[in-house]
């Protein structure tokens, strides 16, 4: 098996961090979960950028990987998120880049794995905002699943228990370790290789109260504001983690 990921802050991995600026996340432990389950080695590329739009994911990232030597036989594709953070949210252009995106896979006969990330809207700034539009794209992914019926789609947006605070980071926007792992299993599951959803069980989330509040928007919140208004990106100057292929043999747990 070949695989490649896409996509953007989510497929990367931030909020697993495994060292100075180097991150894990779900998709590399898909990676890993399928080489174990199908216990052959799986060669892996990871080409997903923090703070990617869905249009250079589909226009860049999903050329990219369907030019790699050899041809991978299954990618996973998320995208958009960045796009409902951002005025203009335009429910249409995301829709038809989700479906050029199954049209290439289909035309190159690789096999696509479409998923949403998880809801982080709950504690969020205008996250009510979010929540809307979490919405209206998972009915518009109802009707794209009427048209590619054999499309498979792994909805981490409804899972009720992801949206509990011990999955996410101390952003509160992305997955922590435990998010990018329950991610992964959902994803090997409807791959083939069932495996066990991690549970919070008794862990707790982070003290809130006012201090931790002006903590939190000075260090994750204004940054991003400036970012916004100056037409930075977080991905800005990044390249792949794992732009050509890595191999990954059964008993790997995370890429090296």
């Amino acid at each position: 098996m070949r695989y490649v990921a896409i996509g953007d802050s989510f497929t990367e991995g931030v909020g697993d961090e495994i060292g100075a600026d180097a991150v894990r996340g779900w998709a590399d432990l898909v990676a890993a979960g399928l080489a174990a389950g199908l216990d052959e080695p799986v060669d892996y590329a990871n080409l997903a950028i923090r703070g990617r739009l869905i249009e250079p994911i589909v226009r860049d990232q999903l050329e990219a990987a369907l030019a790699l030597d050899p041809k991978p036989t299954l990618i996973t594709f998320n995208g958009g998120g960045n796009d409902m953070m951002r005025p203009g949210f335009d429910l249409s252009k995301i829709m038809a880049f989700v479906e050029r995106g199954i049209e290439r896979c289909a035309e190159e006969g690789v096999r696509l794995v479409v998923l949403s990330g998880g809801d982080p809207s709950m504690r969020l700034p205008r996250g009510a905002t979010m929540s809307e539009r979490g919405r209206v794209y998972l009915d518009a992914v109802a009707d794209l699943l009427e048209r590619h019926p054999d499309l498979t789609w792994v909805d981490n947006w409804s899972d009720q228990e992801l949206r509990e605070a011990p999955y996410w980071s101390p952003d509160r926007l992305h997955l922590g370790p435990l998010g990018h792992a329950r991610v992964a299993a959902r994803v090997l599951t409807a791959l083939g290789v069932p495996t066990e959803l991690p549970l919070a069980g008794e862990a707790t989330a982070a003290p809130r109260g006012t201090r931790a509040e002006a903590r939190y928007y000075a260090t994750y919140v204004l940054p991003w504001i400036g970012r916004r208004l100056t037409g930075r990106s977080s991905g800005d100057g990044r390249t792949p983690k794992h732009p050509n292929w890595v191999r990954i043999e059964p008993e790997a747990v995370h890429p090296g």
